[in-house]
């Protein structure tokens, strides 16, 4: 059987910088059609993004997802509220997980995956000034670390 079909369309590098993300879920968009064609193309952009629960139902908000240029209607908000699709068992683990303090689901990419787009939903808890300094200075002595075996080799 051949390897699954993932191409990305759209990844949040700052999520992981700013937050410590602890568990991830994969979940269908509810999208139209002009916003397809659009991710299709690129469009997308998860800076601004989380996802919230409203009426038992999680949404993500602040997706932006630029109109499809060559759409022959009137297109679509960019800015709109999406809902997600997931399994009724992952919607309560997630609505209990926010409940912790300082939980929060962010999304993390966007992909094509078989035809399907989905998008990864992290449940993260934010992280302290001095947990990204510390980050940064662990990828920073990584890299010396790369270069002088490089040198040594």
């Amino acid at each position: 059987m051949a390897g699954e079909g993932i191409k990305i369309v759209a990844n949040n590098r700052k999520a992981r910088h700013d937050y410590e993300i602890v568990d991830s879920y994969e979940a269908g968009l509810v999208l139209l059609g002009s916003e397809v064609k659009a991710v299709r193309e690129g469009r997308v952009n998860l800076s601004d993004a989380y996802a919230r629960f409203i009426k038992g139902e999680l949404w993500v908000v602040g997706m932006h997802i630029s109109p499809y240029t060559k759409a022959v209607t009137e297109s679509h908000d960019p800015l709109r509220m999406r809902k997600l699709l997931l399994h009724q068992r992952e919607l309560k683990k997630l609505f209990r997980g926010i409940q912790e303090k300082g939980f929060t689901l962010i999304p993390l990419k966007v992909y094509l995956k078989n035809h399907l787009i989905k998008l990864e939903l992290g449940l993260g808890r934010g992280k302290r000034k001095y947990d990204k300094r510390a980050a940064i200075a662990e990828r920073d002595q990584k890299r010396e670390l790369d270069r002088a075996r490089k040198v040594r080799m």
